[in-house]
Formats: structure tokens, sequence, C-alpha cells
């Protein structure tokens, strides 16, 4: 190749560098601009964010081609690990004393109820391998911790303090044990009988605790590292975000829960004073927000819309399964023994919201063949989309049409 060539060669590159640094700020800075337009009509910022992923993807405006599920499934492990670790630095330990447990058999053994109920129903109906249609309710059982906080935030209705700890926790929570079911399954799919029920319940318990103890023992370093380190305030929350994925990543590795570890190492964190306490929670709001954006925009891309219909209404009556008959009937078995009311079950039902892992978990089996998946990964964004105008449209009027009031209530914690 001779010197022009190589010039020639180096300035496209060049070139091409630009234009992607200028189509990620554009990108970013119209999502800000319609999100906050979108605050006008009630629609869910979340939607926006995917809807314009969708109009610069392979089938929208600007033509961009996206099919990488490795780079997909990486972009997004980074921006969940930030979303949770930002909720966990939000969320007081006297909000997960009051909510711990109750959120937790919800975020267990509601989200396998809600997985097996859907799974049924889509192994019944479209006639699929048992395992797969497992496969599909649990990557469509957890509840988003990013959707369910921001709409929280925006109802316009206080809730009880249970009741707004339970749905804050529980979003934090639930993602380990489907990111758990979803791996279980695909292993089950590819080498049947490699794992039985005992097994299994041991591997799940291995994984949650290993996640659990490095998650407090990495949020302890780092609470010891603010208070011991002359860190300058603007220097701490690098600090805190380096060492956060550092959590996720080392227990991922070790084969435990990234996500727990992740969320317990930002509420031991959140829970220490240090000098640059507000600068570390300022940071996170704000890459809390960045994430967000980056990931519903990379998933918004990674969808070839010309791909949807023929998956289209199977996939609407599987979300109608989930939001009416699979979410309440699990919230119901799961919080009834904690003596929390029709109301507050009622609406816990109604906001389990379903937004970007559902559909970064239809990624996973995507890293194996992503020809083989794409039923699955249609789908589950579908449902997803439907999750968001159905319940992420309403969430304030259903506050309003169950009572709660504007004004917090102080009720009792759950026995």
């Amino acid at each position: 190749m001779t010197g022009p060539e190589l010039i020639a060669l180096g300035h496209a590159a060049i070139a091409r560098a630009h234009e992607l640094i200028l189509l990620a700020g554009a990108l970013g800075l119209l999502s800000i601009i319609a999100g906050l337009i979108s605050r006008r009509v009630g629609a869910p910022m979340l939607l926006v964010f995917l809807a314009l992923g969708m109009l610069a993807g392979e089938d929208g405006v600007l033509g961009i081609p996206y099919d990488d599920f490795t780079s997909a499934y990486l972009i997004g492990s980074v921006a969940l690990a930030v979303i949770l670790f930002e909720g966990g630095l939000k969320t007081p330990v006297l909000m997960l004393r009051l909510a711990f447990w109750p959120a937790a058999v919800l975020a267990t053994v509601g989200v396998a109820l809600t997985a097996v109920i859907l799974g049924l129903f889509v192994w019944l109906v479209d006639g699929v391998p048992l395992l797969a249609a497992l496969l599909a309710g649990s990557a469509a059982a957890p509840t988003d911790a990013a959707a369910v906080a921001v709409l929280l935030r925006r109802a316009g209705a206080e809730l009880p303090e249970r009741l707004l700890a339970l749905l804050e926790v529980e979003s934090g929570l639930n993602d380990p044990m489907s990111v758990f079911l979803t791996l279980l399954l695909l292993r089950l799919i590819a080498e049947p009988g490699l794992v039985g029920t005992g097994q299994a319940v041991l591997l799940f318990l291995e994984e949650m605790a290993g996640g659990a103890v490095l998650g407090l023992a990495g949020g302890w370093v780092l609470a010891q590292l603010l208070k011991r380190l002359p860190v300058e305030g603007s220097l701490a929350p690098v600090l805190v975000l380096t060492g956060g994925l550092a959590v996720f990543g080392l227990a991922q590795l070790l084969g435990t829960s990234g996500f727990l570890a992740t969320y317990l190492a930002a509420v031991v964190t959140g829970a220490t004073q240090h000098h640059a306490r507000q600068e570390v929670e300022h940071f996170f709001e704000g890459m809390a927000w960045l994430a967000q954006i980056v990931l519903f925009l990379m998933l918004g891309l990674l969808v070839t819309p010309h791909d949807l219909p023929p998956y289209l209404p199977g996939a609407v009556i599987g979300a109608a399964v989930l939001i009416f008959l699979a979410r309440p009937v699990a919230v119901f078995a799961c919080l009834v023994p904690f003596g929390y009311t029709m109301r507050e079950t009622a609406f816990a039902s109604w906001v389990g919201l379903r937004g970007a892992v559902p559909i970064y978990l239809s990624v996973i089996p995507g890293l194996v063949d992503p020809d083989r998946d794409k039923r699955l990964f249609a789908s589950i964004f579908i449902v997803v989309i439907a999750s968001l105008i159905v319940q992420g449209w309403t969430v304030g009027l259903s506050a309003r049409l169950l009572g709660f009031g504007r004004a917090r209530r102080a009720v009792p914690a759950p026995p």
C-alpha cells in the first residue's frame, strides 16, 4: 500500500471517529430534550430514549446498523452497574431495614413465580419447549430499578414509607435472581439434566451469599478509602465509581452475583459519613442518567423494527399475562404474610415496570447464537414497550385511584 493510500485511510479513520463523537453527542442531547418534553404529556422518559434509539437504527432515519450482542452485553453490564450503584447510594439503611424481608421474598420467590406463570403460558399457547418458555419468563420477570425510581418520583402522590421502601429495594434486589434463572436455564437447554433441583438451590445460595459478602466487604473498603485517604472532593466520586465497577467485575468473575454485590456496596458506601458525600451523590445522579440514556439508546439501536411484526401478537398477549396475571399473583402471594394492605399490594402489583433489564437478559442467549434467539429478543422488547406504555403512563393515576394522598403517611413496619 502506497504512502498516499495510507494517509487517506488515516484521514478516513479520523473522520469516522469524529462522526461517531458527533452522533453520540447529538443523540444524547436529543434524548435529554425529548425526555424533558415528554414530561409535559406524562410519557415515560425511558420509552423516549428507546424510541430515539430505534429512529437512529437500521430501519430509522439514520440507518445505523448495530447487531453486536457482545458489545451490547458489555455496555449494558456497565450501565446497569452504575444505575444499581446510584440506587444503592440513595437507599437509606433505615429503608433497607424497613422493607428488606418482604422485598427479598418478592425479589426471589416473586420473580420465580412470575417467571413460572409466564413461562407456562408461553409453553401452553406457543408450543415452544418448556425450558425455552421458562427462559422467556425469567428474562421478562425483573422490574427495572431505573424505571421504577424515576416514575415513583414523578407519580405525584406520596406513598406510605414501607410501600415506597418495598418498591425501591425490590427493584434493586430482583436483578440477581433473574440473571441466575436466565443463566441456569441456558445451561439446562444446552445440557438437559446437568443441574438438579437441589443443586440449583445450592448454586443460587452460593451465588447470592458470595455476592452479599463481596458487596458488603467492597462497600466497607470504599468507605475506609473515602474516610482515610486525602481524596479531593472532585476526585472522590471517581474513586467510588471505579471501586463500584471493580466490585461488580470481581463478583462476576468469581461466579457470584455482581448485581447484588454492587447494590450492597453502594448501600454501605452511602451510609458512610465522609467529606465528599454530597459530591459523590450529585456525581452519581448525573452518571445514572447518562447510563440510562446510553443503555436505552443502545437497546433501541440493537432492535430491528421490521423483525418485530411476526412476534407482535404473541408478545402483546404475553405482556398482558405478565401485567394482569403473573405479577399480581406473585405480589399477592409474597406480601400477604407481611401484613400489607390490599391497596398497597395492588399498587405494588401495578408498578412492576419492565425496562432495560429484561432486554439486557434477552441479549445473553444471543451471545451464543444471535439468529436462534432473535425471537426471544424481539418478544421481550415488545413486552418492555407494552409495560412502559401501559404501566409507565398510569403510575400517577393508579396511585390516585388507590387513594394515596400527597402527604406521606407513617406506617408501622411489617412484622
